[in-house]
Formats: C-alpha cells, sequence, structure tokens
C-alpha cells in the first residue's frame, strides 16, 4: 500500500471478492489514492472512527451495501452522499442502476471493468466533490516495467509497447495478486464477467498475445509464467535486458 500523504486521496473499498479489491487497490494506488478495503459494515465503522474518506467505492450487491450508504448519508434519497460514492455492479441493466442513483451513488461501473476507467471515474468524482483539480498521476512501475495506464503503455528502458484495453487488464490483474496465481476461471470472470459466453481458450489466446507484445517466452517467463493446473502468475522480480519492442518474436502457445 502506497504510504500516506497530504496529497493522496483516501478511497473506502466494499467489495468481498479478493480478487477485485486486489485489482482496485493495484489501479489506484498512483500516489493519488490510499485505498482501505473493508469486508462489512462493522469493519467499515471501526475505520471511518478514525478515518475519513474522500471516495467509497462500494458493490452494491454486497449485503452491507445500503446500510454503508446510510452510514455514509445517503440511503433511500435523491440527494448525495456526503462521502462520494462510486457504485459497482454485476448488472448492468437500467433498473440497477437508476436504484443505485436513488440510493444516493455519485456514478455506478458495471464489473467487469478496465482499469483506466476505474482510475478515471474515480479521479473525476472525488475532483466534482472536492473542487480541486489535480494532475493524473497516469503511472505505475512493476519492477523495471513502467506502465501508463491512461496511454496504455508499457516501456521498459528505451522500448515502448502499446496494449489493448484486455491486455492491459490481464495485466494488471495478475500483477495484483503479488505473485500468486490466478485461474483462468477467475481471469475469464474478472476481464470478461460471468456471463460471458466464451470459447474454451480465449484466456490462453490473449495471454499469448500479452506474452508475444512482452516479448516473454514462456519455457523463460520473465513477466507472466504458466502454473500448470492452475493457471498463470505474474512474475514479481525480472529483468529486461537485451528486451526490444520492435524486435518481439511469438513464443510457443502457453
Amino acid at each position: 500500500m502506497t504510504a500516506e500523504s497530504n496529497e493522496a486521496r483516501r478511497a473506502l473499498l466494499l467489495v468481498d471478492r479478493p480478487l477485485v479489491v486486489s485489482l482496485i487497490e493495484l489501479t489506484l494506488n498512483h500516489g493519488l489514492f490510499i485505498v482501505r478495503a473493508v469486508n462489512g459494515l462493522e469493519q467499515a465503522e471501526d475505520v471511518l472512527a478514525s478515518w475519513t474518506p474522500d471516495l467509497a467505492i462500494i458493490d452494491m450487491e454486497h449485503d452491507d451495501a445500503t446500510a454503508l450508504l446510510a452510514r455514509l448519508g445517503a440511503t433511500n434519497t435523491l440527494r448525495k452522499s456526503v462521502t462520494p460514492v462510486l457504485g459497482l455492479t454485476r448488472r448492468g441493466d437500467l433498473r440497477t442502476k437508476l436504484r443505485a442513483f436513488d440510493l444516493g451513488v455519485d456514478d455506478i461501473l458495471t464489473v467487469p471493468f478496465s482499469p483506466e476507467e476505474l482510475l478515471a471515474r474515480s479521479i473525476v468524482i472525488t475532483r466534482r466533490s472536492s473542487g480541486i483539480d489535480r494532475m493524473i498521476v497516469p503511472t505505475i512501475r512493476l519492477g523495471e516495467m513502467e506502465i501508463d495506464i491512461v496511454h496504455r503503455e508499457v516501456r521498459a528502458g528505451s522500448s515502448v509497447i502499446h496494449l489493448s484495453s484486455i491486455e492491459q487488464s490481464l495485466l494488471y490483474l495478475l500483477a495484483s495478486r503479488s505473485g500468486r496465481a490466478v485461474s483462468r476461471e477467475e481471469i475469464l470472470d474478472a476481464v470478461w464477467g460471468a456471463d460471458f459466453v466464451a470459447e474454451s481458450n480465449i484466456v490462453d489466446r490473449h495471454i499469448r498475445s500479452l506474452r508475444i507484445k512482452l516479448q516473454n517466452d514462456y519455457r523463460h517467463p520473465r513477466f507472466i509464467a504458466t502454473v500448470a493446473g492452475e493457471g498463470y502468475r505474474f512474475v514479481p522480480t525480472f529483468t529486461n535486458a537485451g528486451w526490444d519492442a520492435a524486435d518481439a518474436s511469438e513464443p510457443a502457445p502457453a
């Protein structure tokens, strides 16, 4: 977690899915936000007793979502909460979104989401609430790799490659787990959504595409390792010596 400073905004997170929590924490910790995740209202009350957030990100399907909104001053009214709220929902229908707005959220984001959209909406909400226009810090460093989240660029030394939104989401998702394996099912759910009907190898194909751009041979992984029988794992320590984005060669299939 990024050290707290006077410049960082505070974000309270109520989400009960650890993988999504990790992804949000990594995405927002750009020197702009300090994230504190809670698993329920009781833990939220403990945090709020001594810590005032600038933003709350609430899973609207969480059992304590309405109760936390009430604690923040926004239940069953059309007025906004004292603390601005970004609601998350896995149901993107209009009725669900309207109910969230009726409960007082400032914005609603459908899960799965792209990292750049989460960051942009969080910044806009807090900027609108505080009236303070702070510079966006769009990069995050992962080992020797620097990722520009807004422009979806990866830099290593003098090399720069461009990622698609899905490729960036995959890279962030794997990196957010701090070297732990993420299953194909977890990746599919977090990046494409539980209701997405996909061909059986869609995760492997996109991981393969990402590896090609990163020049990551699966036999000697520097960024993404295959974990037999489990899925994929981000390699937290690596070297980019000799990495040249203009000389990418296609590795063998994952």
